[in-house]
């Protein structure tokens, strides 16, 4: 079963929609681009956000985080349809020649989680064994594929308070400097643009960022519910016919709503 990498068109469209409204707003205020450009109170947010990051996690899990970013916009699709059609094919297979006789075909299998259960399947493994070294093995992984969202969530709560931080910092530079008119404006600009880094990175970056990658970490764990139950079900010697619409039962509000509309749907 192959998987097509393409474009999440949401997270695409939707930060240069986010970024470019707060930039429009801004100049139709009468205020420039320039004036919250502020290279000191960037240093002061992202740097911070950072440590503070880097102290609550470990190196692996930031790492992680980092080349998790593709998956909030590359989308890697598996259809609905071809799962089912794969797991009804063998089911078909299995009625009539035995589970055994799937061996073969199981080798051209490209899901690994599929493969495995397959072949875990194929061996011979008690059903309620299967079940529960497949359960494992799809909480592993959902666990795996939460931790980057969980990364992306501490900056988005640190970010904004490292802003206030920032701005707090700028204003006790303003006060030491009453005395000089020429370094006020400055340190005013720093204070109150800490506070807007610190407060536009967590809710335009961050916790969405957070937000996508917990919602892909979701359907690919309904993907593989898909997919065990499939595979249990042709242990089990079911009908095809029941197994194939015992599956289309699994499948998520939006994938049957496309489905009705005569749309392709997508599993995770």
């Amino acid at each position: 079963m192959s998987a097509a990498r393409k474009l999440d068109l949401t997270s695409v469209i939707g930060v240069p929609i986010g970024l470019g409204c707060i930039l429009a707003g801004q100049m139709l205020e009468g205020g420039t681009i320039q004036s919250i450009l502020q290279f000191t109170a960037a240093i002061i947010v992202f740097g911070g956000t950072l440590g503070a990051v880097l102290l609550s996690f470990t190196l692996a899990e930031v790492r992680r985080a980092w080349f998790a970013l593709r998956d909030v916009f590359w989308d890697q699709h598996r259809s609905a349809d071809e799962t089912i059609g794969i797991i009804g094919r063998f089911a078909t297979k299995a009625r009539r020649d035995g589970i055994m006789s799937l061996e073969d075909e199981v080798d051209q299998v490209a899901d690994p989680f599929m493969k495995r259960g397959f072949m875990l399947a194929v061996d011979g493994t008690n059903p309620s064994t299967l079940r529960a070294m497949l359960d494992a093995e799809s909480g592993s992984l959902e666990d795996a594929e939460e931790s980057p969202a969980k990364v992306y969530e501490a900056a988005g709560g640190y970010a904004p308070t490292v802003g206030i931080l920032g701005a707090v910092l700028g204003l006790i530079h303003v006060m030491e400097n009453l005395s000089d008119p020429n370094k006020l404006g400055a340190g005013i600009a720093v204070a109150f643009v800490a506070t807007v880094y610190g407060v536009g990175s967590a809710n335009l970056l961050f916790l969405p960022i957070a937000s996508k990658l917990r919602t892909k970490a979701l359907q690919k764990a309904k993907h593989r519910e898909l997919v065990m139950e499939g595979i249990l079900a042709i242990q089990e010697g079911q009908n095809p016919r029941l197994i194939d619409q015992k599956l289309r039962g699994l499948l998520s509000g939006d994938e049957s709503v496309a489905r009705a509309a005569g749309k392709p749907a997508r599993a995770a």
